[in-house]
């Protein structure tokens, strides 16, 4: 009999990220693969008598009760998903319920036989031919299904992947916006700096240029002066 792989568990963090679960991917093909067994079991039961027969009956039940707790245990993660997912799983998971209640039915035609061949050539020829056929048909049709929605599944995953990708992309670009701003900004605070130092030695040139000119005026007039004085003492020398 099948059984639930400890990793599926670990899987359970990853549905927030992923639209379909592999959760439920996983109890579905251990499900699909026990239905099968059992239907061979059913089968094989049917040719048989005794204690074999009773052995049979007992592994087919013992595989119902996994199997019932696989179809629990999808459920469960079916109705734990986004409703658009969780509707496509639920229909799914009605077809599952109904393939265990035809294993179910099967049972209890195997165990109710009262060992008449007969009855057991009849139950082998009608009942049982046409529900094997129905049974096969229908896992059929569940495994088609099974592989549409892994299809549809990972073309969700194809398109959330490239959505990522962008994403990263237009933070990457962001990132670079950003680093320009600040360079912008730095350059021009620079430049700021530049025109105050500009406009202070603008100033102090202003200031310089100011002092010049009253330094000349000062120096012409001091010279004019001394003109003058020694004038008046070649003057005051010349007449006396």
């Amino acid at each position: 009999m099948s059984s639930s792989p400890a990793s599926l568990r670990s899987l359970q963090g990853k549905l927030l990220r992923f639209p379909m679960s592999q959760v439920f991917e996983g109890y579905e093909r251990q499900y699909c693969e026990l239905s099968a067994n059992l239907s061979k079991l059913c089968t094989k039961a049917s040719f048989i008598d005794g204690e074999q027969k009773k052995q049979k009956v007992s592994e087919i039940k013992s595989g119902l009760e996994d199997a019932e707790t696989l179809i629990r245990k999808m459920d469960l993660e079916a109705r734990s998903l986004p409703l658009s997912v969780k509707a496509t799983l639920l229909a799914k998971l009605r077809e599952y319920k109904t393939d265990l209640n035809n294993l179910k039915t099967e049972v209890k035609r195997i165990t109710s036989a009262n060992g008449n061949q007969e009855m057991r050539d009849e139950l082998l020829e009608s009942g049982m031919a046409d529900t094997a056929m129905v049974s096969a048909d229908q896992r059929a049709r569940l495994l088609m299904s099974t592989q549409r929605l892994n299809q549809s599944s990972e073309r969700v995953r194809e398109s959330r992947r490239t959505m990522l990708e962008t994403e990263e992309l237009g933070v990457s670009i962001l990132q670079d916006l950003h680093q320009q701003r600040q360079s912008l900004l730095h350059a021009n605070n620079t430049l700021h700096g530049v025109d105050d130092n500009i406009s202070r030695s603008k100033k102090i040139l202003a200031n310089v240029s100011r002092r010049m000119n009253r330094n000349k005026w000062i120096i012409g007039s001091i010279i004019a002066f001394l003109i003058v004085v020694i004038i008046l003492i070649l003057y005051f020398k010349l007449t006396h």
